[in-house]
């Protein structure tokens, strides 16, 4: 028996943004319209929209993160709700609770929203199923499964830069056996109707059901990057590495590291996008990483609007909210539809 998409409430509409696969082209063009409009709060003299007020939204991260905390953190405030960052390293959890207890006292806290990293695959499905119907869950990555903000923002910044998606070539090189972000950038771009997706990476690093998500697999990297509109780099992840499945950062520079003339097999124009954090001189060069080519802060800073838009979604549009938009279009148009 197959569970229902837990992303979904009765409604049909987005009650949790958990995963990429499963949600179609219309939904992931509302996301990238909304956050589109949230853009401009960055130039407001005060840079918040009241859409949240109210709210409690707790980041619950069982996993280090710098980009993807602070980008949901100030996301939140921006949208003018209260923000709890709840310490999972010194919390019950280490000294023996559950999750759902530790979900449960952050309900009766009154929260709102949770976002969730994990190093568990399926984390954020099974908090979605335990917690209360009025609580939304956001995934801020868990293992090797998903990281759906990250795909979104990725997506975000090509659409920007490049427009219509069905005329690209995008290459993925690196890790993508540990890499919640490809699997999440692969199932968007093949949505959005990307013209051609390569992977290229060591065979150890590359999942045996690659080729049935929708790419091609490169033999080289030369021969990935001719003629490509996107490169994404990955990091190693060897964190989740169980032996070792390259020889050296340094030999996986020599094969497949993103250099200056490499780069030159690309279109001119071609981006140059990393999620980071980069290991500069192992899979991309620091001159490339800085770039005129390149895109990765950009990435960083589309986060913020991307997450403004999925959190607001996700929220509910409720006529409260359609007027609060309405109040707070001076300077940006933000649409939030359902």
């Amino acid at each position: 028996m197959t569970l229902p998409d837990p992303q979904f409430n009765t409604m049909g509409t987005l009650q949790h943004f958990i995963d990429l696969q499963g949600l179609d082209a219309t939904i992931l063009t509302q996301i990238l319209d909304t956050a589109e409009g949230f853009t401009g709060v960055n130039d407001r003299k005060i840079r918040q929209v009241p859409l949240m007020r109210g709210k409690t939204v707790a980041n619950l991260f069982f996993e280090n993160s710098t980009r993807t905390r602070t980008a949901f953190e100030l996301a939140t405030k921006r949208l003018s709700a209260d923000i709890l960052n709840v310490d999972l390293v010194t919390s019950s959890t280490s000294k023996g609770e559950s999750l759902l207890d530790t979900l449960n006292v952050l309900e009766a806290l009154q929260c709102d929203m949770f976002i969730v990293r994990h190093s568990d695959s399926g984390a954020a499905h099974f908090i979605a199923r335990h917690v209360s119907p009025e609580i939304n869950i956001i995934n801020g990555g868990d293992g090797q499964h998903s990281h759906p903000t990250q795909g979104m923002l990725d997506m975000f910044t090509i659409r920007r830069h490049k427009g219509d998606f069905s005329k690209l070539c995008v290459v993925i090189i690196g890790d993508i056996k540990h890499s919640r972000v490809a699997r999440s950038d692969i199932a968007a771009l093949v949505t959005l109707g990307a013209g051609e997706i390569r992977v290229v990476g060591p065979r150890t690093l590359m999942p045996a059901d690659i080729e049935s998500l929708g790419v091609v697999i490169y033999p080289t990297v030369e021969s990935a990057l001719k003629d490509a509109d996107v490169i994404m780099g990955l990091r190693l992840q060897k964190e989740r590495m169980k032996s070792a499945t390259v020889p050296s950062a340094g030999e996986f520079y020599r094969t497949y590291g993103l250099s200056p003339e490499r780069l030159k097999l690309a279109k001119p124009d071609a981006l140059v996008m990393h999620p980071g954090p980069t290991n500069r001189g192992v899979e991309i060069a620091g001159s490339v990483a800085d770039g005129k080519q390149s895109v990765i802060l950009e990435q960083v800073t589309y986060g913020i609007a991307i997450r403004m838009a999925v959190m607001s979604i996700v929220m509910g549009n409720s006529q409260a909210m359609q007027s609060a938009i309405a109040r707070n279009q001076d300077n940006t148009s933000i649409e939030v539809t359902s």
